[in-house]
């Protein structure tokens, strides 16, 4: 394949779409910037990264959620790189862990509307996978600005409040360690957590600074003496350990964590795991420079699965969509793929790729039907432009078949994993196990673009629509009038498409080299296997 002038294109694209990603990882970890870091560690402390990189095992595999959450958001007020706080999945004396720790070199680590996203999101994946969760807390607390944003919605700041203590009743484990500030309503979360840890000198909890004191009760008092370690390890109670510096606190939330009783199984397929047999990094000159163009996801798929061997489920039938069972790092998987190529159907009908057509949603649907019956977690590798329309498929019910697929995919009770490829339009989003379906995972390629139609049509529609209502107040337009009108409305369209877009307001949980799929799939089912399968797959009322 190296010898194909396409291919050795296609290849230099994605490693320069890669390595503009890997400058933007670069810049992001460094949160609030090196004068902000250089302050917080004239403090005494560690940043966030350097937090979680001491708590973490030595050498093994880390997988960061929400990296470039915030990214391009709130400019106006200086950024929130990464939502200002950051999570990672991870393994604390080779348990699996949810690590959360904010970043008090960003706005001193105070929660704008993002950062309580992305701290849902995180207790979200702890509670579907039973995940212990480590708090490592630095936070002056809402960002009062925004703070009408941040407060009294269901899914607002109190919300993590409400986790924790629902948590706390499944009986997750939780540790936070008060490291910095903790504030008033934040000062609620350690206190939730099953132990506290608490840093002598940098770390103080309380529900009001002093400053605060004195304007409510008229009363002077310093914070240390307020709420600091040696006030709650020794005259309230409100804290378990008293810490002399960070480095020991994570020491002792290491050997906290080695005490945790075995996690339960839930029963999924493993074997020693097998490199695929194709070179991994074919990927990068199999996927197509313009997303347009077609290619073979076979190609891809076997890239990606142990010993590139895959058992195709129907494979003379809906041919636009790939259903098979494969292994990943070990894992039964069963795959669900859009085939971006153009293939003829049962009939000898040519079909466009990446659409699905009704054939293929009634494979797909049964596949996963079957996938719920052998207890096999499901990975979905989208690069969809939606449902075939048009008279006849009309006529041949798409809309039925569509809406059986939706129904499996909703009512599946195996873990599903999603990874973005491609396109990722419409309803194909939704029947693909896009964000509103609850993948356990779900991460983007720099190759993917969400939203509801592609660039091109989403344009001339609402072309269409600014037109008729300029017309209908009277106004003469210009053929040099309209393509200007185009040209406006496709570059902010097109803005919207970026995959950064979408992982800033975490539709996804990041954007990925393709190489570091089989990692976020293999960890996600490590997850996911801690958390036993409680109900009975059913579809209810669907039309067959």
């Amino acid at each position: 394949m190296s010898n194909n002038l396409e291919f050795n294109r296609n290849e230099d694209a994605m490693k320069l779409v890669i390595s503009d990603l890997k400058r933007l990882s670069e810049q992001i970890k460094l949160g609030g910037g090196k004068k902000a870091i250089d302050k917080h560690k004239e403090k005494g402390k560690l940043t966030a990264r350097e937090r979680i990189e001491l708590l973490l095992d030595k050498g093994k595999p880390v997988l960061e959620v929400g990296e470039q959450a915030g990214y391009g958001m709130y400019e106006d007020q200086g950024g929130c790189p990464s939502g200002g706080v950051v999570v990672v999945l991870g393994y604390i004396k080779g348990r699996l862990c949810v690590v959360v720790a904010n970043d008090a070199t960003v706005k001193a680590g105070a929660w704008f509307p993002i950062t309580v996203k992305k701290n849902l999101r995180a207790q979200e994946i702890s509670i579907e996978n039973r995940l212990p969760v480590i708090y490592l807390v630095d936070s002056a607390g809402a960002y009062l600005p925004m703070q009408d944003e941040v407060f009294p919605d269901k899914e607002g700041f109190g919300r993590v409040f409400y986790n924790n203590s629902i948590m706390s009743a499944m009986g997750i484990p939780q540790i936070a360690a008060i490291m910095g500030s903790c504030v008033a309503g934040g000062a609620y979360l350690p206190i939730l957590s099953d132990e506290a840890l608490i840093v002598e000198k940098t770390g103080s909890v309380f529900l009001a600074g002093s400053y605060l004191v004195k304007s409510a009760v008229g009363e002077e008092v310093d914070n240390e003496t307020l709420g600091g370690a040696t006030t709650h390890c020794e005259i309230s109670g409100v804290t378990d350990y008293k810490m002399k510096d960070d480095e020991e606190c994570l020491k002792t939330i290491r050997n906290l964590v080695d005490k945790f009783g075995k996690p339960a199984d839930a029963g999924f397929d493993r074997i020693a795991p097998a490199k695929p047999a194709f070179k991994e990094d074919d990927i990068y000159g199999l996927i197509p420079e313009t997303i347009t163009s077609q290619y073979d996801m076979l190609e891809v798929i076997k890239r990606l699965v142990d010993n590139s061997e895959i058992e195709e489920y129907k494979e003379e039938y809906g041919k636009s969509i790939i259903c098979g069972y494969a292994r990943i790092e070990g894992w039964a998987v069963g795959i669900v793929a859009n085939q971006r190529k153009v293939v003829k159907s049962k009939k000898g009908e040519m079909q466009f790729g990446g659409v699905i057509y009704s054939d293929s949603a009634d494979k797909a649907a049964r596949f996963i039907m079957n996938c719920n019956q052998k207890k096999i977690p499901l990975v979905f590798l989208q690069d969809v432009t939606g449902f075939m329309v048009g008279s006849r498929s009309e006529h041949g019910g798409i809309i039925k078949d569509g809406a059986k697929m939706v129904n499996a995919v909703s009512n599946s009770v195996v873990p599903k994993f999603t990874i973005v490829v491609g396109n990722s339009y419409g309803a194909g989003n939704y029947a693909m196990c896009g964000k509103a379906y609850d993948p356990r995972l779900i991460y983007a390629w720099p190759t993917s673009r969400i939203s509801v139609m592609g660039g091109d049509q989403a344009a001339k529609t609402l072309l269409q629509i600014q037109v008729a209502t300029l017309k209908g107040k009277g106004q003469v337009i210009l053929p040099e009038d309209e393509k200007k009108l185009l040209d406006d409305i496709k570059a902010k369209y097109v803005k919207t498409l970026d995959p950064k877009f979408a992982a800033a307001r975490l539709w996804t949980d990041g954007i990925i080299d393709p190489l570091d799929t089989r990692k976020a799939i293999s960890m996600g089912i490590e997850a996911a296997n801690q958390a036993p399968i409680t109900k009975q797959f059913s579809v209810g009322v669907i039309q067959t």
